[in-house]
């Protein structure tokens, strides 16, 4: 075997943070091309080095940050990277991606990723470049945002845009709020089920990388040219398609309906011609993308005139509109950048501020249990206010800083009915799930806190729309593993579209191995199995594949009135698992499916 795999910058650093001690780790071929880098090394890795008992904020939890073969190619987006930790939302394994520049500055500074574990005596931060690392102090960094957590250290070392990337934590993270994300230069954001509570945890408060002079070596770069794609649409006005479609997957006031009765003037601002036409923008692509996706925008009126945010994605725009029954898209802005900037995954900011609103509104909580604030469906100054507290974790805010699950069966009673959630723990992604049966399910029986495949691979009339329970769980299964796969290679899902052909074409291209499109796909399913298996030795066992009773619960109006999908779970969790080659009483993978993954040698963890 080769001493370095074409395609790979050829080694880890290991950051000891009780010790600040690092060191370099480096995987031999067979390894790389079982788990290819990202996702996959990184459950790999989890599983090997984190006992089933560990917390999320015990010092022997790690938190991985890889990239993949296709890191810093001319692959559109391949600047990504793929986060893998025992999340503090879950307590199980979690998987996040965040786009950017800076997996490929990793790799061209001489790494593929890192693996963090221990707890430092100080605050600090990790500074690496062309094949050097090391922890400085980062008190001085302590408190402030994202955006100047990323400012601060850029005119501390006096380099320009493109010349480094920053991952860093915010308040939420510092607070360890149990949803608290990790952000890559301010608004990429990679933070479902908690990584940057885990970060804090760690007192870690920033990684940066210097855009090092490593070269990356293509095996077959002219082979490579044929597998690039072009990106798609940004989706910062989903929110006016979602509405003018019709469909019903608009998330509306926490579930409480279907219907959003925002005048035509005001939807039309959530729209990407008036966004893209009225609101400053700065373009801030991803590595090799030629697709307008991100843009650093400046509020251009109103109270919050002035406000530099990054371009929010669909979701930002759901979960502070239509969740919260906020009507005005500036608004939106702001609060998704201010989300941003103090550091919180969005949906479920969003989603826990929408039960606030609606227990508010039904009696379940009052003003003076809410430090005197009045949470009325769009009152956005008092929204602003509370997400500072649960930032600081400060009066209420310190009970919101759990999270939707645990915050609501604190409160109990009514309120628990409210909630939105699976029941390991989660809140799922911005849309009304209830009418797109497939991103429900997959999302509450998912491994890592957020979906493991994406309803646009399924076929519409067989396998996400209301209706279709074994369909549904069909479609789940049979695509199980392709989102993994991509976050395994690491590239970012618009330009890959989760197709394994393409993606082991351009692993070929790069590696020069003959990776077939099954052998991609078996990558894909092993780190799922791998996670399966990891959850289930921390005590996430088959009564945790269920949704919360407001997320699993029958709409009240709209395209989908009356369509239940809880009778049918049971049914749809069974066909799931038999497909999977899982044990169907207890969702444990089968031996005979390990063993065709080459996982046999965790058999006797399992069985």
């Amino acid at each position: 075997m080769k001493s370095k795999v074409d395609g790979y910058a050829g080694k880890f650093l290991r950051v000891d943070l009780t010790l600040e001690r690092l060191s370099d780790i480096v995987f031999d071929e067979a390894t790389l091309r079982k788990y290819l880098g990202g996702t996959s090394i990184g459950v790999k890795i989890l599983y090997d080095e984190v006992p089933p008992e560990t917390y999320w904020s015990d010092p022997v939890n790690r938190l991985i940050i890889a990239t993949g073969p296709l890191g810093g190619t001319i692959m559109p987006g391949s600047g990504t990277i793929s986060l893998v930790t025992k999340g503090a939302l879950t307590n199980g394994a979690t998987s996040v991606q965040a786009n950017g520049c800076f997996g490929a500055y990793l790799k061209f500074s001489g790494y593929d990723g890192f693996i963090i574990q221990g707890v430092a005596k100080r605050w600090l931060y990790l500074y690496i470049e062309d094949h050097e690392a090391e922890l400085r102090n980062g008190n001085h960094l302590l408190g402030k945002d994202t955006y100047e957590t990323s400012d601060v250290i850029r005119n501390e070392l006096e380099k320009k845009k493109g010349e480094m990337s920053v991952i860093s934590i915010g308040p939420a993270g510092e607070h360890l709020v149990r949803f608290a994300g990790v952000f890559v230069d301010k608004g990429h954001s990679a933070s479902h089920n908690g990584p940057g509570a885990v970060m804090g945890s760690k007192k870690l408060k920033a990684i940066v990388t210097i855009r090092g002079k490593n070269r990356i070596i293509i095996n077959d770069m002219e082979r490579l040219k044929t597998a690039k794609t072009r990106g798609g649409l940004a989706t910062v006005g989903g929110v006016h398609r979602s509405h003018l479609s019709g469909g019903g997957t608009l998330p509306i006031k926490n579930y409480m309906t279907n219907i959003w009765p925002i005048g035509k003037k005001m939807l039309n601002k959530f729209s990407d011609k008036y966004i893209r036409e009225n609101f400053k923008s700065r373009p801030s692509p991803c590595w090799a993308c030629s697709a307008n996706h991100c843009n650093m925008m400046t509020i251009p009126y109103g109270v919050y005139k002035g406000m530099v945010v990054e371009e929010p994605e669909y979701e930002q725009m759901a979960a502070w509109g239509p969740v919260i029954d906020n009507r005005d898209a500036t608004l939106a802005f702001m609060l998704s950048g201010l989300c941003d900037k103090l550091g919180f995954e969005n949906n479920e900011a969003g989603w826990l501020i929408g039960w606030v609103m609606e227990c508010y509104e039904k009696g379940y909580l009052n003003k003076d249990y809410m430090g005197g604030l009045e949470l009325s469906w769009g009152n956005i100054e008092n929204v602003r206010q509370l997400l500072y507290m649960i930032a600081h974790r400060q009066g209420f805010g310190n009970l919101l800083a759990e999270g939707v699950m645990r915050a609501s069966q604190k409160i109990g009673g009514k309120a628990v009915e409210c909630a939105i959630y699976t029941r390991k723990g989660n809140s799922p992604r911005g849309h009304d799930h209830r009418t797109a049966w497939g991103e429900l399910f997959d999302t509450v029986v998912s491994n890592t806190g957020t979906i493991e495949t994406h309803r646009s691979m399924m076929d519409p009339k067989a396998g996400n729309e209301p209706g279709n329970p074994i369909e549904t769980s069909t479609a789940v299964a049979i695509t199980k593993g392709l989102m993994t796969l991509e976050d395994s290679a690491v590239t970012c899902r618009f330009h890959t579209g989760m197709n394994a052909t393409l993606i082991s074409k351009a692993v070929s291209a790069v590696t020069g191995w003959d990776f077939t499109p099954e052998e991609a796909k078996t990558v894909g399913l092993r780190a799922v199995n791998l996670m399966k298996v990891f959850n289930i030795r921390c005590g996430i066992k088959k009564e945790h594949d269920y949704p919360s009773e407001r997320y699993g619960s029958t709409p009240v109006d709209g395209p989908s009135k009356g369509i239940a999908i809880m009778p049918h779970w049971d049914d749809m969790l069974e066909n799931y698992y038999r497909l999977m080659g899982w044990d169907i009483k207890t969702g444990k993978p089968l031996p005979d499916t390990l063993k065709k993954l080459s996982l046999e040698d965790i058999i006797e963890d399992l069985w």
